[in-house]
C-alpha cells in the first residue's frame, strides 16, 4: 500500500495512491538490481526462474500484460503500446 512515503528511500512525501516520486521507480529498479542482483538482469531473470528455454517474455503475455504482434511471421511480444509503435514502424 502507498504509504504517502517515496518508496525508494529517498525520504520524498508524494501524493495519496503513489508509491514513487516522479522518475523514481527507476532508480529503485537500479538500486534493486545493484543490491540484490550485482548489476545483472541476466541474475534477476534466473533468479525467478527464467532463461533461454523459459522465456519471461512469454511470461508476461500469458499473465496478460503483453501481447504477441498479430502479423503472422513476426515473434515480437510487448506492451500494448509497443505493439502499436512497432506495427507502425514495421508497417503491418
Amino acid at each position: 500500500m502507498p504509504t504517502g512515503t517515496c518508496w525508494c528511500g529517498c525520504g520524498t512525501e508524494v501524493g495519496l495512491g503513489s508509491f514513487f516520486s516522479q522518475g523514481h521507480d527507476k532508480i529503485a529498479e537500479a538500486a534493486l538490481l545493484a543490491a540484490r542482483y550485482d548489476n545483472s538482469v541476466a541474475r534477476l531473470i534466473a533468479h525467478h526462474g527464467f532463461g533461454p528455454e523459459n522465456g519471461v517474455r512469454e511470461a508476461a503475455v500469458e499473465k496478460g500484460y503483453w501481447e504477441a504482434c498479430p502479423e503472422a511471421s513476426c515473434n515480437y511480444l510487448g506492451a500494448p503500446a509497443s505493439i502499436r509503435v512497432h506495427r507502425k514502424k514495421m508497417q503491418h
